[in-house]
């Protein structure tokens, strides 16, 4: 049996596609779907502006080694997103200055890390973004030990394929399969103009209550039971 099992490298979606996704709030998409949100402990490093989107490397490796992710960073591409599942481990950290900087010359938009990260200042001068599970002075090594590369893994409680699309902001992260990722986008384009009209409408001075809603529900359940 093989230590390192790699799959296929995916292709990417679509730049057409990534725009449209960039385009919109991670929490946009919170209000209609409820599947693959990253599980909110896994924070950005820094601070985020906008929306990065990326197709996910996934890559999967054991506790004290991190011998396939120094290989994997050396297969990517503009564009990817590295998705690195530490297998339940949260004390070794295998992103650090050094690893960062390799990702970011190969031309990725983040690293998502299920576990800590090292060096955290050096993570942000090398610019690239980083989401993980805070900070940690113990780091793996080259011990060999085996992994998985561009299979599917699993980060923050939520399952990642080679492939999918990454959306990452202030709030999160978000896995979308490619199939689905553009309905999520129209549908979060279309609810961000009807956003915008209603700030519009509290900005004149109509009531949160009166946009929304609210005060109709509050009114008819009050009228239901006068008396």
């Amino acid at each position: 049996m093989r230590k390192y099992e790699i799959g296929a490298v995916p292709p990417q979606i679509a730049p057409a596609l990534a725009e449209k996704l960039a385009r919109v709030e991670i929490a946009t998409i919170g209000h209609f779907r409820h599947r693959g949100f990253v599980h909110r402990s896994i924070a950005p490093l820094q601070p985020v502006r906008g929306t990065l989107v990326g197709t996910a490397v996934t890559v999967a490796i054991p506790g004290t080694d991190s011998t396939l992710l120094h290989h994997a960073v050396g297969l990517l591409r503009p564009g990817d997103v590295l998705v690195i599942d530490r297998l339940g481990d949260d004390r070794h950290a295998c992103l650090g200055g050094g690893v960062a900087r390799a990702v970011k010359r190969a031309g990725a938009v983040a690293v998502v890390l299920d576990g800590p990260c090292t060096d955290p200042e050096e993570i942000r001068e090398a610019g690239l973004p980083a989401w993980c599970r805070g900070a940690s002075a113990i780091t793996t090594r080259l011990n060999d030990l085996g992994g998985a590369l561009n299979l599917p893994v699993a980060c923050g409680n939520v399952p990642v394929l080679p492939g999918d699309a990454i959306l990452a902001d202030a709030t999160g992260v978000l896995v979308l399969p490619p199939g689905e990722a553009e309905a999520a986008a129209d549908e979060a384009i279309a609810r961000e103009a009807r956003i915008a009209e209603r700030q519009a409408r509290a900005r004149a001075g109509q009531a949160l209550g009166d946009i929304s809603g609210a005060s109709r529900l509050v009114a008819a359940d009050q009228e239901a039971h006068h008396g």
